[in-house]
């Protein structure tokens, strides 16, 4: 065993040796041969150290992409994976409540969310939205302090060879306002370790005291620092490794309670280690990046890598240098763990990653298209070797890096065009307007993330109009707050008067055929056509026609065909923008898109002049798009369901949908039932999973009038009529000799829809309600949602199953009991709040409901039990008189009310007071006033008159009351209660 980590020792320090001495950032060019493989020597080190010296168990990294934490987008901690551990919510027959001592390389991403770097990568020499975390654990007090601090010195001055000299650590300076004092104890530690008092710090909460989230375990925590200026003028330290003790539990209300069991959690970052080991400032220059970057001054041309920042990086070479690098690693990991570019939570960030990358790396490195995919086998050869994943899926890792590249290139070419012809138009003093940058971005048209618009920006020292774009974001969050609520909002409309005079004048019904020009690539990606059209009329707000509209007017556009989907039939309108032909620089924003007796009304926010003649070219927005037609075809597939779980007689009542949700009303005649759901949602998945193609073709309303199991609503439908069957060519469903109608999705319908099922990727319900007796709303979700919607439901599953085993083993003593009913109550809210699978929610909640009145009744047994014990030891204390005012330890004031009432039971004539300290100073009360004493001695007043002499409060009635009250002098409290009942008797 200390032979392995001898010669794991061995092999680093020989490594490292290879490295040059300590230098500043490199100006040099990269050589094209392999660096040694140091990083790994620096990582098998590490876990060698922690399995052969100090019997770790080594567990692999979890995926990046959180398996039922709807709290992160991705994992960004060691920590992540043992959360049920921490939390005490691991189910005891699992293979993770058997560890004790653990350590491994975990996979992290820091982008989007609470704990995002995105911005300031490239900027500094030092940030990543990808980096591996080192760490060690120790779960339920199998080590502590004294063995994780030895471990950890041991590791870094005796392992890696660091001159001790050249290490600080700071601690936990204590928080009076928590009443928590100095952790002493690791200071301690470290000085008898040999670390000098000079070279020691100690911070308040804000640096040194580590919690999970706003409840929960949480605790002090040491770190280690290394000091880069090597003893030469003042210290310049970096954090190298944190060491997290958890001993307290932050409470609902805030307060902290010592846990019944501590762990140890610690984490160090390879990238900053393997800098401090190789000599470098940078992490960039270290041998993770250096095969990276040197393959991006090959295929690009660009002058080599020299690490410069800020003014001195002129022209902005090196920063795209280091976002490049990083990003195609971040994209390289997401991908290989099943996080693709998408339209939403992590997937939209992985999106926007995606895409500044391709900017950094075409307009600042003149990459040639193609370019980032080919530094997808640069990653995995780095990488590769401790995470097999991204070897195994390296092909589709370059082959989506490459897609989303190619789809992007257009707009990133289109957006610079007008922020270039948006500069010239403004003064010297003018923010740039907000409009056009949101037309620009993930949340407008061009899909350009917001914060590469105001980096492109401010590389051209223009200030964007924040306030302006935070007015804008909130009317989008509220424009999406009405989407959710059945009433549809109300856009610009023709009425009568205005399509009366349109009839008059001969105008053709808008051609909206155009809607339907959309096809499959080979890769399995959609291409949407583009629609020149010719502007008929222009509407004012108020409905006025006018032959022009001018600069910042909202208008209604009347167009003689267009490619937008206009809101009917439950489908949301599309949106996108459109340009005038010649004049590809300037966009018009498309809002929506209303159907207005047959003509296509498209509400516009004019950035420039428009007229009745002007040529212009649509471009609905892709991805809001294809959303809308996975949705349209899911309540297909769910209508289809419904009829075979319910009976051929099940009638829709209406359904809306747009790119995050369906809602779907059906007739029932009782509410379903959990397996009825999970039924429907199996037929739909099992379409899904075979990917069936989707048909759709306009025939003769006739045809349709008499084909067994033709889905249509009670409406009135144009003829000819659109039909779309999955699975099954138009012509055979109706034919009424082939039954076809009755085995699959055949509906009458003018939606837009996808060619083949497959792109739904998963459909599960998450809402499900009575809107009338005889109607149920169901609500659901597709792709992404739907999984994580899964992975939800079963991490709350496997919670539930914990509970309950944890219940059957049994409670020690009430505050185990207690906090095993908190988290029945905790889950119980989670359960009922969470995005999950509605048949799963009814199923755990009906579980729960049993755990909580099980975990109740332990309760009160334990508490009885403690409650006669304590009364026999007081009776035994006191002789029998009117009076009993004493201290007593209970675990909580519900046993301190049993002691109390116990007491006064069997003394009936004796009133009685029992104080009771806790953790950090509080005090309980409970009393209760004999029969006899009373009406001029009560308990609610005889509490009032201790627990204010004590600071608190205090409740309750004549006869029984209790209260809380904070002090270090019992004996005054004890004394004023004596007092006080002294001269009421």
């Amino acid at each position: 065993m200390a032979a392995s980590v001898a010669a794991a020792a061995g092999r680093l320090r020989r490594a490292i040796r290879r490295s040059p001495q300590w230098r500043g950032p490199s100006r040099r060019a990269l050589s094209s041969e392999a660096p040694p493989t140091q990083a790994a020597a620096v990582r098998d080190a590490f876990l060698s150290f922690f399995r052969d010296r100090h019997g770790h168990r080594l567990v692999p990294s979890s995926s990046v992409r959180p398996r039922g934490d709807p709290s992160l987008l991705f994992v960004n901690a060691g920590m992540n994976q043992f959360k049920p551990i921490f939390l005490g919510t691991v189910d005891p027959r699992s293979e993770m409540a058997g560890f004790q001592r653990v350590a491994n390389s975990q996979k992290c991403v820091r982008a989007g969310g609470r704990h995002s770097d995105l911005e300031d990568v490239g900027r500094d020499l030092s940030h990543h939205t990808f980096f591996e975390m080192l760490g060690n654990w120790a779960f339920r007090g199998v080590y502590f302090k004294e063995e994780a601090c030895s471990m950890a010195w041991e590791l870094l001055t005796q392992v890696y060879g660091i001159p001790e000299d050249r290490l600080w650590v700071s601690y936990f300076g204590g928080d009076p306002k928590a009443g928590l004092g100095p952790d002493l104890e690791s200071r301690d530690i470290w000085l008898n370790l040999g670390v000098p008092a000079s070279r020691m710090l100690s911070f308040g909460p804000q640096e040194n005291f580590w919690e999970m989230g706003d409840t929960g375990p949480c605790g002090p925590c040491t770190e280690i620092h290394y000091d880069l200026a090597g003893g030469v003028g003042a210290p310049q330290l970096v954090e190298l490794w944190n060491l997290v003790f958890m001993q307290h539990n932050r409470e609902a209300d805030g307060s902290l309670q010592p846990l019944p069991q501590r762990h140890v959690d610690t984490g160090m970052g390879l990238e900053r280690l393997l800098a401090v080991l190789q000599g470098r400032r940078s992490t960039y220059d270290t041998d993770l990046f250096s095969p990276l970057l040197n393959a991006i001054h090959q295929g690009c041309g660009a002058p080599p890598y020299s690490g410069r920042v800020g003014a001195a990086d002129e022209g902005h070479t090196d920063t795209a240098y280091r976002v490049v690098a990083d990003h195609i690693r971040t994209l390289s990991v997401c991908i290989a763990d099943g996080v693709s570019p998408g339209m939403s939570g992590a997937p939209l960030v992985l999106r926007q990653i995606l895409r500044r990358a391709v900017r950094f790396s075409t307009e600042l490195l003149r990459a040639p298209p193609g370019f980032l995919g080919s530094l997808v086998p640069v990653v995995v050869e780095t990488l590769g070797g401790a995470y097999p994943e991204l070897q195994r899926n390296s092909a589709q890792i370059a082959s989506l890096v490459s897609e989303g590249e190619a789809a992007f290139l257009a707009s990133l070419q289109r957006g610079r065009r007008i922020i270039e012809r948006t500069l010239r138009r403004l003064g010297p003093s003018d923010v740039f307007p907000a409009e056009v940058a949101w037309s620009l971005s993930l949340s407008g048209n061009l899909g350009l993330p917001l914060d590469l618009v105001e980096l492109m920006l401010e590389e051209k020292g223009v200030q964007l109009d924040s306030a302006g774009l935070e007015r804008l974001a909130q009317e989008e969050a509220q424009h999406r707050a009405r989407q959710a609520e059945p009433v549809q909002e109300q856009g610009l409309q023709l009425d009568i008067h205005a399509l009366g005079e349109l009839q008059r004048q001969g105008v053709p019904p808008t051609d909206d055929s155009p809607k339907y020009n959309y096809s499959l690539r080979p890769s399995g990606g959609y291409e949407f056509s583009t629609c020149e059209a010719q502007v008929l009329q222009l509407y004012t707000e108020d409905g006025t026609a006018v032959a022009s509209v001018g600069e910042g007017q909202r208008c209604g556009l009347l167009l003689d065909k267009t490619n937008f989907y206009a809101e009917q039939g439950g489908q949301a309108s599309d949106r996108g923008y459109l340009v005038r032909v010649g004049l590809q620089d300037v966009l018009f924003p498309v809002a929506q898109a209303q159907v207005c007796g047959g003509f296509i009304l498209h509400e516009v926010v004019a950035p420039e002049c428009l007229k009745v003649g002007d040529q212009i070219q649509l471009h609905v927005d892709e991805a809001w798009r294809l959303s809308c037609m996975e949705k349209h075809t899911a309540v297909h597939l769910l209508n289809w369901a419904l009829r075979q779980a319910l009976g051929p007689g099940t009638e829709q009542r209406g359904s809306h949908l747009n790119p995050e949700w369906l809602r779907f009303d059906v007739a029932t005649q009782a509410p379903l039932t959990p397996e009825q759901l999970r039924a429907v949602e199996g037929t739909v998945q099992k379409a899904v999973g075979q990917d069936e193609a989707v048909y759709m073709e306009e025939v003769a309303l006739a045809r349709t009038a008499h084909v067994p199991g033709l889905r249509s609503l009670d409406e009135v439908y144009p003829d000819p009529v659109r039909v779309v069957s999955v699975g099954v060519p138009v012509a055979q469903a109706l034919n009424p000799a082939s039954q076809a109608a009755l085995q699959t999705s055949v509906e009458l319908c003018c939606g837009t829809h996808l060619l083949r099922t497959g792109a739904i990727g998963d459909l599960v319900i998450i809402g499900e309600r009575q809107l009338t007796k005889g109607t149920t709303r169901l609500l659901a979700v597709t792709g992404e949602q739907a999984q994580q919607a899964r992975e939800v439901g079963q991490s709350l599953a496997q919670e539930v199953e914990a509970a309950a085993a944890r219940l059957s083993q049994g409670s020690r003593d009430v505050v185990e009991a207690q906090r095993l009913s908190k988290d029945m109550g905790r889950l119980t809210d989670a359960v009922d709040t969470a995005v999950m699978p509605q048949w799963q929610r009814r199923e755990l909640q009906a579980t729960l409901k049993a755990l909580q009145r099980r975990a109740n009744t332990a309760i009160r047994k334990l508490e009885m039990g403690q409650a006669a014990q304590k009364t026999q030891e007081l009776l035994q204390q006191h002789s029998e008189g009117p009076l009993i005012v004493d201290t007593v330890y209970a675990e909580s004031l519900s046993v301190l009310v049993k002691v109390v009432r116990q007491l006064c039971k069997q003394a009936p004539s004796t009133s009685v007071l029992l104080l009771s300290p806790q953790p950090l100073g509080q005090v309980l009360c409970a009393c209760q006033v004999a029969q006899s004493a009373m009406p001029a001695f009560t308990a609610e007043a005889w509490a009032l008159a201790v627990c204010s002499h004590m600071g608190g409060r205090a409740w309750g009635s004549r006869v029984v009351a209790q209260g809380t009250g904070s002090t270090a002098d019992l004996e005054a409290a004890l004394s004023t209660a004596r007092a006080y009942a002294l001269n009421k008797l």
